[in-house]
């Protein structure tokens, strides 16, 4: 017998005010008894994960959603077979007017995840979508799709989220991001965390400062693809992370603690496991991975492998092209961590995209027609002395440990004279804007691109607005033009005379309700490298 779990009333306020009462109906309905599928009859609610969708294009978009009646169990609480699932795509938040429908099936054999690839849409407009197995329907999601290639769009408004290590604080950030309704999110990645906190310790140290705990990962650090899906699963529960990724079309990409922290290609963080049985690992985090995200089949996982760079547009305004920069990337010198400048920086045989990966960029960049150049990757790309007081010290996990490629990128963009270029980075716990140089040591060497690096969701706690020793290292770091060490995301507004960068800070994210604010804001004029304080 099927039985629908009621909706907490948390649940239900969050609902009606994300997406208003009419949107959030068909999750309130009570299922009916006796009416589910022959092949699968649900105790729980099967959609307690939720429901997202992803990679826009002109005429469409993917759905997605996993069956997990059980999601914390080993085995989800699904039958081994198969099972139909519908969806269908309206023009209005009732679903009254439904544009197109139709039947995917949820194997055992990917977890029963569905990625629905819906088309024949019209471009640049809000749909709404839900799911059905049996009498059991999912909540109603927003989705959008792009504009038409090459048409003129005035504006779009693109969150950056990531970095939300579910141990160290409540995701009140993801609901405050889905109640402001951006047109479509970049993920950068840290989805989850892999690691976890010992029993006897209750703070960890993020820039000297000691923070607490909020909460704990189930158990221990993940191998499997059972373990690892129910990482996910302990994450994707959040009401808050799934308000968000049902408010708009997400575009993820990964960066290290989907597998391993500081993983590069078959070389795990600790550098200890040989490539082989490293590769095994890679493999079930990455179908875990494709499992949860909403992704099309293009980025299909083949063992330890996925497609995960490329490319979309939004008519005449953005090309944005998204990066993978764990793949391909050779291992990080110099014994990796935060040390003084090496050798092994400056190796010939250094990648941080690989060849083949390079060379797609930068002919996509060079074939870009669209006003702005936005590039979605992971680690800081601009230098940073992180202890100039008492000498040059340096992440060898960013693009600082990769000079030649670095170097080959930035030398692209200023010999092209692509001066619409903005990078778009995660993985520092902080918000950073810089200036990016093909010479740091030159006064004379212009700026060529402006990245901008958004904060985490929580990784690092509550933090502060600045964290010790600022003041030092922002007259060591002068290209840097702001740091901030508070918790949240970017929201960036991008039209045809500017790019507006928000920075969206929360005052605390240790304890639930934390407030939001925007801590500063930089404004980046096409044609005019570097930016400017709003």
């Amino acid at each position: 017998m099927t039985r629908f779990s009621p909706v907490p009333e948390a649940t239900r306020r969050a609902l009606l005010k994300t997406f208003g009462a009419t949107a959030v109906t068909a999750f309130l309905l009570p299922s009916s008894v006796g009416s589910a599928l022959a092949q699968a009859a649900f105790s729980n609610d099967p959609f307690s994960l939720g429901v997202a969708s992803g990679d826009p294009l002109p005429d469409g978009f993917v759905l997605w959603t996993r069956l997990a009646p059980e999601p914390l169990a080993f085995g989800y609480g699904m039958p081994k077979r198969p099972v139909e699932v519908d969806w269908e795509v309206a023009t209005d938040e009732r679903l009254r007017n439904i544009v197109q429908s139709g039947t995917e099936v949820a194997r055992p054999e990917l977890g029963h995840a569905i990625h629905a690839e819906v088309g024949g849409l019209e471009p640049g407009r809000d749909y709404y979508y839900r799911f059905t197995v049996g009498a059991e329907r999912s909540m109603v999601g927003r989705a959008r799709t792009a504009p038409a290639l090459g048409a003129k769009v005035e504006r779009v408004r693109l969150g950056m989220v990531g970095c939300q290590n579910y141990e160290d604080g409540y995701y009140t950030a993801f609901r405050h991001l889905a109640e402001e309704r951006p047109d479509f999110v970049f993920h950068y990645g840290d989805y989850i965390y892999e690691n976890r906190v010992r029993t006897h310790d209750t703070s960890r140290y993020y820039g000297g400062l000691a923070q607490p705990t909020a909460r704990r990962h189930l158990g221990d650090e993940p191998y499997s693809l059972d373990e690892y899906r129910r990482r996910y699963a302990q994450y994707t529960l959040d009401l808050d992370l799934q308000l968000a990724r049902a408010a708009c079309p997400w575009m993820v990409t990964w960066d290290d603690h989907e597998v391993d922290n500081n993983w590069t290609g078959a070389v795990d963080g600790a550098g200890i496991a040989p490539p082989e049985y490293f590769l095994l690992r890679r493999a079930a985090a990455a179908q875990a991975y494709f499992e949860h995200m909403p992704l099309r089949r293009a980025s299909w996982p083949k063992g330890p492998d996925m497609q995960i760079y490329r490319r979309l547009a939004f008519g005449n305004l953005i090309d944005l092209h998204l990066l993978d920069t764990r793949q391909f990337r050779t291992d990080q010198p110099c014994g990796d961590g935060f040390k003084p400048a090496c050798e092994g920086q400056d190796s010939d045989d250094a990648e941080m995209m690989g060849e083949d990966q390079e060379r797609w960029l930068f002919e996509g960049l060079d074939r870009g027609r669209a006003r702005w150049n936005l590039i979605g990757q992971q680690v800081m790309m601009m230098t940073m002395n992180r202890e100039p007081w008492h000498g040059p010290i340096y992440n060898m996990d960013s693009w600082e440990g990769y000079h030649q490629p670095r170097q080959r990128l930035l030398r692209h963009i200023a010999d092209r004279r692509l001066n619409n270029v903005v990078v778009l980075t995660g993985d520092e716990h902080q918000n950073f804007v810089g200036d990016l140089k093909t010479d740091y040591h030159s006064d004379k060497a212009g700026v060529v691109a402006t990245e901008f690096v958004g904060t985490s969701i929580s990784s690092g706690g509550d933090g502060a607005d600045k964290r010790p020793r600022y003041d030092e290292v922002m007259r060591g770091n002068p290209h840097i033009r702001f740091m901030n060490d508070q918790r949240g995301y970017l929201m960036c507004d991008i039209g045809h005379d500017k790019l507006t960068a928000n920075f969206r800070v929360m005052d605390r994210v240790t304890t639930p309700g934390g407030t939001i604010s925007t801590r500063a804001s930089f404004v980046v004029e096409p044609g005019k490298p570097g930016a400017k304080q709003a």
